[in-house]
């Protein structure tokens, strides 16, 4: 019998999948982690390349063919405004300044890399995320925190692009 469910639930779910039934989810992943040594917040954002490129365009009217052999040249920048005017941080409740370090492409996937530097003991972080918010009203940001030896996740939305976590 549970073999029957099993086939049966992989059946209704590859149905689900195809065709009508298929519903594209809209989700970037952010990794933060604090780096005492270095007295940072070392932030690793992966970000679906084809919905990135879609929310510079519609910035800047004009095809960006991130990740290719015809990038625009501005494409860095524009990704680095964007980024940093979607994402804010707040460390004991005072906004930190966002450096962009660079990226790669991997598959399908543009992973940027931020640092926030903290000269201070970590009491509380507030993360505020609008990425792709503005293209996809499903999107959902994930926020995974590495801070203090605790880990802790949250769930940013259009709705709830805001939460703080108390240490």
């Amino acid at each position: 019998m549970t073999k029957l469910l099993r086939y049966g639930f992989l059946f209704l779910l590859l149905l689900s999948l195809s065709g009508a039934g298929f519903h594209k989810f809209y989700v970037s992943i952010y990794q933060v982690n604090y780096a005492p040594e270095k007295k940072a917040l070392q932030i690793t954002a992966r970000i679906f390349t084809d919905d990135l490129e879609k929310a510079l365009e519609r910035k800047v009217k004009k095809k960006i063919y991130l990740a290719t052999t015809k990038e625009a040249p501005e494409a860095e920048e524009l990704l680095k405004k964007y980024l940093t005017d979607k994402l804010h941080i707040r460390i004991n409740n005072s906004e930190k300044a966002i450096r962009f370090l660079g990226r790669e492409t991997e598959d399908d996937v543009v992973i940027c890399y931020l640092t926030v530097p903290v000269t201070e003991k970590i009491t509380s972080v507030e993360v505020y995320n609008t990425a792709l918010t503005e293209i996809y009203p499903d999107q959902q940001n994930i926020i995974h925190t590495n801070i203090n030896s605790n880990k802790k996740s949250l769930l940013l939305t259009n709705s709830n692009p805001k939460e703080k976590i108390e240490y």
